[in-house]
């Protein structure tokens, strides 16, 4: 993935907010503000980005969004949970209606068990109460490569909620044929054969 892939997408991203008349905030903990600064490139972004929360340490986590200090000490800072937290936070405080957020281990360091480097949470929540969790291991591809990676996916999951609620498929007509009502038939009458009773 490379700088081009985030500037294509976020130039996307940011028309189709601006046709659907929607607000971005981002919550960052592994890529720094990566995001944030992806979307502020493109000129005039500020009628869709209202802030950016760079959230590296726990306690920002807690203080700047609202994540709970037993979330954190349960799950763990790079989880499914926390990242859920993140996102719904920085949509509450920050009054939007799309919110992001990354929480990961960008490497060389910082892998426990269970939480190798390369692994990533993302989440991205909407204001009509959608929220979207996805679970990424990149793998020991270099900090820089996770970082820039963990971008492409976020505006990928904002361009996916910003889309809306897919609307339901339509049955195939195959399928509607077989529900159409038959025209009721008189039954047949068929003789009744009487059993006769067993000879002693």
């Amino acid at each position: 993935m490379s700088g081009s892939d985030a500037r294509a997408l976020s130039r996307s991203l940011l028309d189709l907010c601006r046709m659907r008349k929607l607000t971005i905030a981002t919550a960052e903990s592994c890529t720094g503000g990566l995001v944030a600064g992806a979307l502020t490139d493109i000129p005039g972004s500020s009628d869709v980005i209202d802030r950016g929360f760079v959230t590296y340490s726990n306690d920002a986590k807690r203080v700047m969004l609202g994540v709970k200090a037993t979330t954190l000490a349960t799950f763990g800072a790079v989880s499914k949970e926390t990242a859920t937290a993140m996102a719904i936070g920085a949509l509450e405080k920050a009054g939007v209606d799309l919110a992001v957020s990354i929480t990961g281990i960008a490497g060389p360091g910082g892998a426990t068990p269970g939480k190798p480097v390369g692994l990533v949470h993302f989440a991205v929540a909407a204001r009509d109460g959608r929220i979207l969790h996805r679970e990424c291991r990149f793998g020991a591809i270099g900090r820089s490569a996770v970082r820039q990676r963990s971008v492409v996916e976020a505006l990928r999951m904002l361009t996916e909620l910003a889309r809306g609620p897919q609307a339901l498929a339509k049955p195939r007509r195959e399928a509607t044929s077989r529900l159409r009502p038959r025209v009721a038939r008189t039954a047949r009458r068929s003789p009744v054969k009487r059993r006769r009773p067993p000879r002693a």
